[in-house]
């Protein structure tokens, strides 16, 4: 007897069947980060007013980005109009921090105390040029929709350490930009098992999370066992996975009626706490109360924490706009990475800030001494990542003076794909799954580790 029909004939689960085969998939490297939290800044941080810093630009400003650094790039629809691109350099103040002497600006004067807990790649690039493509892309390694997310990805190939929690939780906060869809934190072909679970900022933290008036424990414990017997019988009949994946879900779910409340529930977490993440950190569905989630999710062994902060896509206005997201969000980004640290997680935890693509240096629109606004730019733009068995104190990659075209040492977001599967003891060319007849991962056919930047 094969082992897969004695799998079914003994009635192990096909889903418990899909673990096991990932992990025979996946090859056995030293793991270095057990879990990843990921600060994705939806619609695009602008790198040279943040980290990239290009003084050379201040002796250009209003003059037009020579062609000869353009290079005859595609332009978005929103400035490929224009008559003229005139540089705008950053009216940000940088300065040198930390024994590693790192550039920051002083819109982040809580990171710029943590440099040397950090891991700067200034030369990241990306092949979508607008945000849907782009946030897809970096989610997924695919600019259509379709593909598992990394944290399904993770899930599928490592599971969980709690089975009273999902291996991957999605958090949002920020207001206007880019919508966030339900797929970027999706499955894609992958059992439905594997997607991320949206933690909500009003009401209970997940839908059904509270059982309905007059159904207490018991009952509902009844009536899941009796749905369970009902849906056993359906999957003796077809065979279908998915059936096997919706009684296990309906057993997270009971299970998740008490280990949410508790985690949700900061009322055990001391006064230094939020003075370490600001009062933010006490309302729900704010960029803040999601970094302290995140670490409490962490603690209890959640697998991947992929944290959404929307409001970065600065096209007009950015001096006032970008002020407002650094206030709203440096603080609990230090914080997050302070408070890992000083509990013991960070060593196997790695944490990644970024967004999708970066930002042009030539104006959009109208340029004032003391206003612009900037493009889309996806050939160079900055991350960063702590922990997780990554080098500290480091720089990685250089671009050219305009911060439009890399210099030194590219990192593709296939890189940086391969490289996180990497410090969590997964060869990224092996996490296959089979669909439609194809063997798919998240780094396609494409990705390398940036051996560079590990400890």
């Amino acid at each position: 007897m094969n082992r897969r029909s004695f799998c079914l004939t003994t009635g192990l689960s096909s889903l418990a069947l899909t673990r096991l085969l990932a992990q025979e998939q996946k090859t056995r490297l030293p793991a270095k980060a057990k879990r990843v939290i990921y600060l994705f800044q939806s619609g695009a941080p602008a790198q040279m007013d943040l980290f990239d810093h290009k003084p050379h630009l201040r002796d250009l400003a209003g003059t037009d980005l020579p062609e000869s650094i353009r290079k005859g790039q595609r332009l978005t629809g929103m400035t490929a109009t224009q008559d003229r691109f005139p540089l705008a350099p950053s009216i940000f103040k940088f300065d040198r921090h930390g024994n590693s002497g790192a550039w920051v600006s002083d819109l982040l004067p809580h990171t710029s105390k943590i440099v040397d807990q950090l891991c700067f790649i200034r030369s990241l690039h990306t092949e979508a040029i607008n945000h849907d493509p782009a946030i897809t892309f970096c989610q997924t390694g695919f600019q259509l929709a379709g593909r598992p997310s990394i944290g399904s990805w993770l899930s599928y190939g490592l599971g969980s350490d709690n089975e009273n929690l999902p291996a991957f939780v999605a958090l949002t906060s920020g207001k206007g930009g880019q919508p966030l869809y339900d797929r970027l934190w999706g499955s894609g072909f992958l059992p439905s098992h594997y997607q991320g679970v949206r933690f909500r900022s009003t009401g209970d933290p997940m839908l059904y999370l509270s059982d309905p008036p007059g159904v207490d424990r018991e009952t509902r414990r009844r009536m899941l066992d009796d749905v369970s017997e009902l849906n056993s019988l359906r999957f003796q009949q077809f065979q279908d996975p998915e059936i096997k994946t919706r009684i296990a879900q309906y057993e997270m779910a009971f299970r998740m009626q008490t280990s949410v409340p508790e985690l949700t529930d900061l009322s055990s977490e001391p006064a230094s706490t939020f003075e370490l993440y600001g009062e933010d950190a006490r309302k729900p569905g704010s960029y803040a109360h999601n970094c302290l989630l995140s670490r409490r999710l962490t603690e209890r062994g959640v697998r991947f924490v992929q944290l959404f902060e929307r409001g970065w896509d600065h096209h007009t206005k950015l001096p006032k706009k970008i002020r407002e997201r650094t206030a709203s969000t440096d603080r609990a980004s230090a914080a997050l990475v302070t408070d890992l640290k000083q509990r013991g997680l960070l060593d196997d935890t790695l944490v990644i800030w970024g967004g999708e693509f970066g930002r042009t240096a030539y104006c959009q629109g109208r340029l004032t001494k003391d206003d612009y606004g900037r493009d889309h730019h996806p050939r160079c733009f900055t991350m960063w990542l702590a922990g997780g068995g990554m080098r500290t104190g480091v720089t990685y990659g250089k671009t050219d003076d305009f911060s439009y075209n890399i210099v030194k040492d590219p990192v593709h977001v296939h890189d940086l794909h391969a490289t996180l599967l990497h410090q969590l003891g997964i060869d990224h060319t092996k996490l296959t799954f089979k669909f439609q007849g194809r063997h798919y991962r998240l780094t396609d056919v494409h990705g390398k580790v940036v051996r560079d930047i590990l400890s």
